[in-house]
C-alpha cells in the first residue's frame, strides 16, 4: 500500500485551476475540463483534466479544433480522464470524401448542401474516452475511435482504432504494448468502476487504488 497519507481534501469538479504549487499559488495551466469547456457537442466527467504547457484560452477549440457546435458527432470525455499537452482530437467532420476520384471536400462551401454532406462524412461516429483513461504527451485520437476505461495512451501515439480497456498503447498506429491487468481483473474493475463513487469514497480507497490492489478496492466498495 502507498507510504503517502490521505490528502484531507479534493478540490470540487468545477475548480478551474486544482493544482496548488508549493508557494501557494495555482498551476495556471492545469484545468478541470468542467471548469472550462463549456460546448453543446462536447461531454466531460468530473475531474477529467487538461494540463497543456501554458494555460489556454479556449480548451474546446484547443483540444477538438474541428468539432463546431451543431456537428454531427459528439466528444465524450470520461471522468478521471488525464490530458497532457498537445492532446488532439480529430473528430470526424473534419472527415473528407474517400469514395470518388477527389477528396477535395466541395460541398462545404454552400450551405444548402453541407449538413447532408457532412452528416455522411461524420459518419464514423462519436469519439469517447473512458474513464481514468491518460493521454501522454502530443497524443492523436482519430474520428469514431473509443478509449477504454485505465487505457494509457502513450506520447506521440496516433490511435486510429478502438483501444480495450486497461491496455497501454503506443506508435502510429497505436498498438497495444501489454495489458495493465488480466481478463479477470479487467472485468472486475469494470465492475467496480470506481470512478463513478462518491469522492469521499474514492479517497478512502486511494491506498488500494494506488497499489494496483484490486482485491482490497473490491473491499472498499461503498
Amino acid at each position: 500500500m502507498s507510504d503517502f497519507p490521505l490528502p484531507q481534501r479534493f478540490p470540487a469538479p468545477e475548480t478551474r485551476n486544482p493544482v496548488i504549487l508549493p508557494d501557494g499559488t495555482a498551476h495556471a495551466a492545469t484545468a478541470f475540463l468542467q471548469a472550462v469547456i463549456d460546448h453543446p457537442n462536447i461531454e466531460v466527467g468530473r475531474y477529467a483534466y487538461y494540463s497543456p504547457l501554458s494555460p489556454v484560452a479556449d480548451a474546446a477549440g484547443e483540444l477538438a479544433p474541428y468539432l463546431f457546435p451543431g456537428a454531427p458527432e459528439r466528444l465524450v470525455i470520461g471522468c478521471f480522464a488525464q490530458l497532457a499537452h498537445g492532446v488532439r482530437f480529430i473528430t470526424a467532420s473534419s472527415n473528407h470524401p474517400r469514395r470518388g476520384i477527389s477528396s477535395y471536400p466541395f460541398r462545404i462551401f454552400d450551405m444548402l448542401s453541407a449538413g447532408a454532406y457532412m452528416a455522411e462524412n461524420a459518419a464514423t461516429g462519436d469519439t469517447v474516452i473512458g474513464p481514468d483513461v491518460w493521454l501522454g504527451f502530443g497524443a492523436m485520437v482519430l474520428p469514431g475511435v473509443t478509449i477504454g476505461a485505465g487505457a494509457i495512451v502513450g506520447a506521440g501515439a496516433v490511435v486510429a482504432h478502438d483501444v480495450p480497456p486497461y491496455a497501454v498503447v503506443a506508435g502510429n498506429p497505436a498498438q497495444v504494448v501489454r495489458m495493465r491487468f488480466g481478463a479477470p481483473e479487467v472485468a472486475r474493475l469494470m465492475d467496480l468502476a470506481w470512478w463513478d463513487w462518491p469522492v469521499e469514497a474514492i479517497r478512502a480507497a486511494l491506498p488500494a487504488l494506488e497499489a494496483g490492489d484490486v482485491a482490497e478496492l473490491a473491499r472498499l466498495a461503498p
